[in-house]
């Protein structure tokens, strides 16, 4: 994944392990038809889900060091988280009462420390190449991924989420900030 990332974003082939979170970063956020890192790449528009499927992979291949891990957060997404986190728009397709969401995130080692890195809206602060990104979710509960995070992915939207509210919030959030 990292060659046709690369490729894709125009970067150097000697692309540092910063350009390329930040390329991920600037992939505009929405549902590629194809929800997986190759739709992303190919769409070039992903979701939390996608941006940091691609990522892990990239950062897999070219710096194993880093031990990528996607990480599942559990939270509740209220007008007002919504409004202070990701703008206006995205707080109006949120119920009165909020809604259960499942965010997907990374976390890396860098330096000997746990970074997270957060590359799913492209107009949040980029990363400075050491420290933690704001995680895009409000507060909640973390679950580290495992082999299968689609899976895992999948029963913790079961468990918490209301599929067509999700939706619904996901399609309205895509059109706001593809209008941004």
């Amino acid at each position: 994944m990292l060659d046709p990332l690369i490729k894709r974003a125009g970067l150097p082939a000697d692309a540092s392990l910063a350009q390329v979170v930040e390329a991920v970063h600037r992939i505009p956020f929405g549902l590629p038809a194809d929800r997986s890192a190759h739709g992303t790449l190919e769409e070039w528009r992903g979701t939390c889900t996608t941006k940091h499927d691609l990522l892990a992979a990239a950062l897999e291949q070219g710096w194993p060091e880093t031990k990528p891990r996607l990480v599942h957060r559990v939270h509740l997404c209220t007008p007002d988280t919504a409004r202070e986190r990701i703008g206006e728009d995205a707080a109006q397709a949120v119920p009165e009462d909020g809604l259960w969401d499942v965010h997907r995130y990374l976390v890396v080692e860098i330096a000997g420390e746990r970074v997270a890195l957060d590359v799913t809206y492209p107009s949040t602060p980029g990363w400075d190449g050491a420290s933690s990104m704001r995680v895009a979710a409000g507060e909640g509960a973390d679950h580290e991924a495992g082999p299968d995070a689609d899976r895992e992915l999948r029963v913790l939207e079961a468990a918490h989420c209301d599929p067509r509210s999700r939706e619904r919030f996901i399609s309205a959030l895509s059109a706001s900030l593809a209008a941004a």
